[in-house]
This record gives structure tokens, C-alpha cells and sequence, in this order.
């Protein structure tokens, strides 16, 4: 079986592998405080949990946007999990070709997701994760990563308002009854999530003048799911694209 890891600035997102078959999986917190040993007794209560035995994990790869976090992840994987985990970089074997000006410099979150989008569904292709931040990925028809864009995500707009006014308070991130707001909640509500759903749109508009109309719309990302109902520019939901993308990638390298 294969273990996937996604280290992200919010989550840390595992999953396990058989065959191609993602048969667990686990989303918490990230803490970047956490050490080598708090993470991998973490990781082998989970496995243990889910009752997978160490002897049944035959590798590890792993994605990282925390940079301070990596080298404990690698750390806790060798002590506890007895593996040394491919970390995603751009110079592996990914089957597409990375366009991007600097492609050191492409977060390995973005690009496990573009090498699943092109193996799952093909080009051209844009990729929406909604994470901490929102990033729009784009796949030409050929297979080309050219990059994208980058705004903030619903939690950091959520914390900006916050700090910098008096008198707003956090909300539960969901639409509201009406698009108008009747109260400071649901106005906020109003401008975070149709806000959002607004700004995609017309972002998507613009892929699709650049990538062509046949683009694919795909999203991800743990706040996925507080978007894509209420927009019909999105067409696939594939909430564990960033696995998929981790297992491919572990596959095409060894």
C-alpha cells in the first residue's frame, strides 16, 4: 500500500493507497510547533486505526508548502514509518511539462494536482483549490503546466476582515438566504461565499478565452464544497485530487 501526505499551510491531508484505490484517509490540522515524534506516533495511531500494519506500507510520497515542516515530516516518516518518502519537486518525471517562468518555484501542491487533472481528465484544463489560498492552475491541451493565479482563500479573507474592522465577528462559512444581506452576518456571508463564487466565474471566463471554451473546470480543496454548489462554471468535484496526484506521481517515479 502506498502512503500520500499533503502538508499544507491548514491541513495536513493523508491518504492510503491500494492500487489505485484510496481506501483511507485523514485531514488535521497543521501545526507548526508539531515534531518529528508528535507526527509520526500521530501517523501510526492512524494507520493502526484504520488496521494497516506498518509491514503493508511499500512507500511514501508526500507534498509540502511548509517548508519548516518538511524536514520533520521526512524525519518522522524514517523513525516511525521505517520509509524515506519521495517528496514531490519539479524535477521529477510528472508526464507534463512545467511552463512556469521559475519551475522550482510552482508549489508541489499545484503540481500534483495538475499532473492528476491531466491523467484523470485530460487538457486543457483548469484546476481550482480551495485551501488557505485559492489558486487557479492551468493545463494547455498539450500538457503544458503554464501556471496560474493565486488569491486569498475564504479563511484568510475571513480573518482580514475581521482583524481590521470594530465591530464584525467570524461566521459560519455559508451562503446565505439571499444574495442581499439583511443582517452583519449574512452580509458577510453575502461577500465571502457569493463574492467568491462571483470572482470564479469571471476568473474561469478568462482561462477560457486563453485556454480554449472545451477548458475542463476541476476543484478541490477542503473548502470545495462551500463554493462549488453555488456555481454551475464548475464540473468536476474531486475533493482528493491532491492524493490522486501524489499516487500518480509516486507511480511514473519508480
Amino acid at each position: 500500500m502506498l502512503l500520500v501526505i499533503d502538508l499544507g499551510n491548514t491541513n495536513l491531508t493523508l491518504g492510503l493507497y491500494r492500487a489505485k484505490e484510496l481506501v483511507l484517509h485523514w485531514r488535521l490540522a497543521t501545526d507548526q510547533q508539531r515534531m518529528p515524534d508528535e507526527y509520526g506516533i500521530q501517523m501510526l495511531n492512524m494507520l493502526q486505526h484504520g488496521g494497516c500494519q506498518l509491514e503493508d506500507i511499500e512507500g511514501i510520497c508526500f507534498s509540502s508548502v511548509v517548508p519548516p515542516l518538511s524536514e520533520r515530516m521526512i524525519q518522522a516518516c524514517q523513525a516511525y514509518l521505517q520509509r524515506t518518502p519521495l517528496q514531490v519537486t519539479s524535477d521529477l518525471k510528472l508526464d507534463i511539462t512545467i511552463g512556469y517562468d521559475d519551475p522550482k518555484s510552482v508549489g508541489a501542491d499545484r503540481i500534483a494536482d495538475a499532473v492528476a487533472a491531466w491523467h484523470l481528465y485530460g487538457g486543457p484544463a483548469c484546476v481550482l483549490d480551495f485551501g488557505t489560498a485559492i489558486t487557479f492552475n492551468a493545463l494547455t491541451r498539450e500538457g503544458v503546466y503554464l501556471g496560474g493565479a493565486i488569491t486569498a482563500g475564504l479563511g484568510i479573507a475571513m480573518d482580514a476582515l475581521v482583524m481590521r474592522t470594530a465591530k464584525l465577528l467570524p461566521v459560519e462559512l455559508q451562503a446565505p438566504p439571499n444574495i442581499i444581506g439583511r443582517n452583519t452576518v449574512h452580509a458577510i456571508q453575502s461577500g465571502l461565499v457569493n463574492g467568491t463564487v462571483a470572482m470564479v466565474e469571471g476568473m474561469l471566463q478568462r482561462f477560457k478565452a486563453e485556454l480554449g471554451s472545451d477548458t475542463k473546470i476541476i476543484a478541490t480543496g477542503g473548502l470545495v464544497n462551500v463554493i462549488a454548489p453555488h456555481t454551475k462554471s464548475i464540473e468536476f468535484i474531486a475533493p482528493w485530487l491532491t492524493l490522486d496526484g501524489l499516487r500518480i506521481i509516486w507511480e511514473l517515479n519508480q
